[in-house]
């Protein structure tokens, strides 16, 4: 195994970035070429990574952990913010994820033109940033590289987008920048009510600097903190997720601790702690209602840049609800399960009929994006094996075929500069391969069965009638969004595709079928969706032993 391999995965696209902003050439060709060979590297680093991942393994695995920031201030501790990477079965999938979607978006932006050096360079610190969220095993560390997407993905909106491009990177960047505010909050909070068990007994002089802990340590350490026997001056605060999770770790009185007396308003102060995370992740989901600088960014975006924010971007906001908030705050996720569902269910049902009512292909697609989101919601919600193997599973494969949506749609506006639905008529008879892989695209994304679409439904909503959290109404109503997606890809698919052929603006000849490199980009995804709707196992057994293991840490 080569050492420091999820540092390389970091590493690539960050060094591929600083090789496109040095190189001397002004040759647009040559820009490409890097990023191209930066993503073609990330792809080999992952298959390694595949092919090495154990299975059966619950725990986290590859695990990097280097000190990197110590600081004594008085009486309020030392502060303790590690480097540290892993990755187990909840975020290698996604991991895989990122690393498919983020080639074909470097591929797919072979067609910019204006400003190739800012373009490819923000492309591939965005790769950097993306990768980082779902390798990082400490609060401090995933919160910067969080924090660090806004700014390429706002140039990359706002500099080549479409006619409105600086009002959707604006709103882009305001919503996300408020939650990502509401997330600091409650990590400074975090921070300042948990201890770091093992360099807290090397500060209190029970393990030396150099030595190696053994596993009487940390009992030992977190009874002391219990008994308010380690002075504060001596406890090491950190921000590392795993003594996060435990509330073992938490300062006796502090204002987060699991049983904490603080109150708000007469609110809990964890339960507030709670909402202001959700709201957080809330929006880059996104789930109803501070979802509206999506449809807007969408359209906005030039078309590599909405395959990227459709296929994984909006994925870091599923796994921060499993990996933060779900598992800092297990009973305020419990108690408030109901509410969530409802949530996912408002998501599913607004999205589709918004979806329904759009004439903008790419519009279109966008509300389908807060519908089939909403799912991932309501699995999380209903805290069964199900529901979540389910909801991971949804964010693949809506990475997959959201990434199949968008680049569909880059094809058709690439030749007409026209998204609107009733403009086409009868493409069948011009573009017949793209008329077969847009089928294959909607009728997945409608969850046809064979297709990976259907599976992450259908688990979801398998895990949310099976919940005791959940009434049985939730996931009865969260149907319609099946029946929703049916009536707006099978509808768009009639009106655009059968018929006499007939174009607005012009004739045949402005719509030609898909080139070597469109059917080389879109046939691999064909593939994917294909092979995990027939062999969700590869998916299910990566993701189901750490499932079981994160649902008995809930409880």
């Amino acid at each position: 195994m080569i050492d420091h391999i999820l540092s390389l995965l970091i590493a690539i696209p960050i060094l591929g970035a600083a090789a496109v902003a040095a190189w001397p050439s002004r040759r647009p060709e040559h820009f490409r070429l890097i990023a191209l060979i930066a993503l073609i590297l990330e792809f080999v680093v992952a298959v390694f990574l595949f092919t090495s991942f154990d299975n059966q393994n619950p725990g986290f695995q590859l695990s990097e952990t280097v000190d990197w920031i110590t600081l004594p201030i008085g009486s309020l501790g030392i502060v303790s913010i590690d480097y540290a990477l892993a990755v187990d079965g909840i975020s290698f999938p996604l991991v895989l994820l990122a690393v498919i979607v983020l080639f074909v978006g470097v591929v797919s932006s072979w067609n910019i033109h204006q400003k190739t050096r800012g373009y490819f360079s923000l492309y591939l610190l965005l790769t950097g940033s993306v990768i980082g969220c779902f390798l990082a095993q400490d609060f401090f560390l995933f919160y910067l590289f969080f924090e660090f997407m806004l700014l390429p993905m706002y140039f990359l909106i706002g500099l080549w987008g479409g006619p409105r491009r600086e009002y959707a990177a604006l709103k882009f960047f305001i919503y996300t920048f408020f939650g990502s505010l509401l997330i600091l909050i409650v990590m400074i909070g975090l921070y300042l009510s948990v201890i770091d068990p093992l360099e807290t007994a090397r500060t209190v002089g029970i393990l030396g600097i150099e030595d190696a802990a053994h596993p009487d340590i940390i009992p030992q350490i977190q009874q002391w903190l219990a008994d308010g026997r380690i002075a504060p001056e001596q406890l090491v605060h950190t921000f590392r997720f795993a003594y996060l999770a435990d509330a073992a770790n938490y300062i006796q009185g502090s204002a987060l601790s699991f049983v904490s007396q603080y109150t708000i308003l007469d609110i809990p102060v964890r339960l507030l702690a709670f909402w202001f995370l959700f709201i957080g992740f809330a929006v880059k989901l996104p789930v109803v209602p501070v979802h509206t600088w999506l449809p807007d960014a969408h359209v906005e975006a030039p078309t590599p840049i909405s395959v990227v924010l459709a296929g994984i971007l909006l994925k870091i906001g599923g796994y921060g609800f499993i990996r933060i908030v779900d598992g800092f705050f297990p009973l305020e996720a419990l108690y408030s399960a109901i509410p969530l569902a409802v949530l996912g269910l408002i998501s599913i049902v607004y999205g589709g009929f918004n979806a329904l009512g759009q004439n903008d292909l790419k519009k279109m697609i966008a509300y389908s994006s807060v519908s089939h989101m909403g799912f991932v919601l309501l699995g999380i919600a209903a805290f069964t094996a199900e529901g979540i193997n389910g909801a991971i599973y949804q964010m693949v494969s809506h990475g997959v075929l959201s990434a199949m949506l968008f680049l569909l749609t880059g094809v058709i506006y690439d030749r007409t500069h026209d998204r609107s639905i009733d403009h086409y008529r009868g493409i069948i008879g011009v573009m017949p391969k793209y008329t077969v892989i847009t089928g294959i695209a909607f009728f997945a994304s409608l969850g046809l069965p064979g297709f990976s679409g259907f599976v992450g439904e259908l688990f979801t909503l398998m895990g949310a009638f099976q919940s005791d959290a959940l009434p049985v109404w939730i996931p009865a109503l969260s149907t319609l969004g099946i029946v929703l997606a049916a009536a707006y890809f099978l509808w768009t698919y009639q009106r655009m595709f059968f018929g006499s052929f007939w174009y607005k603006n012009g004739g045949e000849h402005v719509l030609t079928d898909l080139t070597l490199r469109e059917t080389w980009l879109l046939v691999p995804l064909v593939v994917l969706t294909i092979l995990l709707g027939i062999l969700p196992g590869i998916l299910f057994d990566m993701t189901g032993p750490t499932v079981q293991v994160w649902l008995k840490g809930l409880r």
